[in-house]
């Protein structure tokens, strides 16, 4: 692996297609079809609501309080990309506002997700670009420290590499490895049809702890069941 600064081209990104799909399905669902793993965490909060974005990844390892390694991925990103900006060091500055966010919006790219900071919120909602941060601050950055582009990055405790599928909602951000992204489709899907079945049998009256058989998980924890005359005698 090549060792200091570097920017990557020409990133392999997942199938449209699949892409799309995943938003349908949002964060929750995918995360939990990929076994309960690839989400980022409840720090990174969108700034937006009623909005659902996939994308495919365009990475940047940022030094903290500068946001010139931003800019360079702004002339990396296509139409669907969502840039993802993870500082070296946690860095509360605002590393994009209105302006930024306009080049991005203007070249397709479908969100910004962040564990550094944002500015410009009201402008950023007016002009419906989507957001996922860990910090609203006005404070600005500088612009003059190397950094990378298109290196893998870690979102808090999930690795995100070019080309990953982020799946983002006002549950959260979800990646998707892209290597993963059609099996993790299927499985979504899978898990959406048996949510549905179990959706009708839950308004035809039955309850969880018979649809889930969570009676004998009870049991076998030691949860005992009294009644409350026999459970205040026993407190006499």
């Amino acid at each position: 692996m090549t060792a200091g600064p570097v920017i990557v081209t020409d990133i392999a990104r997942a199938d449209a297609a699949i892409v799309d799909a995943l938003a349908a399905f949002g964060s929750a669902t995918v995360h939990e079809a990929m076994g309960r793993i690839g989400y980022a965490g409840p720090r990174i909060r969108p700034l937006q609501s009623g909005t659902a974005i996939a994308g495919s990844a365009v990475t940047v390892q940022a030094a903290p309080g500068d946001n010139l390694m931003v800019h360079v991925a702004i002339e990396q990103a296509q139409p669907g990309d969502v840039i993802v900006v993870v500082p070296v060091t946690d860095s509360p500055y605002g590393f994009i506002g209105d302006l930024m966010a306009t080049q991005m919006q203007v070249r397709g790219v479908r969100g910004y997700v962040t564990t550094g900071g944002v500015r410009d919120t009201a402008e950023l909602r007016g002009m419906g670009f989507p957001v996922w941060t860990a910090h609203v601050s006005a404070q600005g950055t500088v612009k003059d420290t190397a950094g990378s582009v298109n290196v893998p990055v870690l979102l808090h405790d999930v690795r995100v590499c070019a080309g990953d599928i982020v799946v983002a909602d006002d549950d959260g951000v979800t990646v998707v490895p892209r290597a993963r992204a059609a099996a993790t489709l299927e499985a979504a899907q899978a898990r959406v049809d048996r949510e549905a079945a179990n959706r009708e049998r839950y308004r035809a009256g039955e309850i969880s702890m018979d649809l889930n058989a969570l009676r004998p998980v009870i049991a076998d924890l030691g949860v005992r069941v009294v009644t409350q005359a026999e459970f205040e005698a026993e407190d006499d």
